[in-house]
């Protein structure tokens, strides 16, 4: 079994910035973001804890989205594909996706590989955008 991968992008530019670019990126690939999480601000009010900024917007493109759960509506399990926008320690703003091909190897469901396959293809061309994505074990 493969291990789950991350799509990755290191940006040097202000966070707020990077989120507005990835924004407009994802809805040049025909995604929009269903939900927005300000992990940053959730654990400040409920924890006081500091940390980076840490944004995961939940990214759709509605015909895949619909093609997944035709294959197998479990799949809803594993949608919106999370994109996480964060703060750098460099001072940068990092942006990551996680494979989409991880949605097959997780339900062992080789009819969702064309719609992973081009789901990935879609958030990679978003994250080329921004810059040159480079792959990462997640951890």
């Amino acid at each position: 079994m493969t291990t789950g991968h991350a799509m990755t992008v290191r940006l040097d530019a202000p966070f707020d910035e990077t989120v507005a670019r990835v924004r407009e990126a994802l809805a040049d690939q025909g995604f929009g973001a269903l939900t927005e999480i300000d992990v940053r601000s959730t654990l400040h009010a409920k924890l006081g804890a500091d940390m980076e900024p840490y944004l995961i917007l939940g990214a759709c493109n509605p015909p895949l989205a619909h093609r997944a759960l035709e294959t197998d509506r479990s799949v809803g399990l594993l949608l919106p594909c999370n994109v996480v926008v964060r703060g750098d320690r460099d001072g940068g703003t990092l942006v990551q996706s996680l494979d989409p091909g991880t949605m097959v190897e997780l339900t062992g469901l080789p009819d969702l590989r064309p719609v992973a396959d081009e789901a990935r293809g879609r958030l990679a061309a978003a994250l080329t955008a921004l810059g040159s994505p480079r792959e990462e074990t997640l951890s």
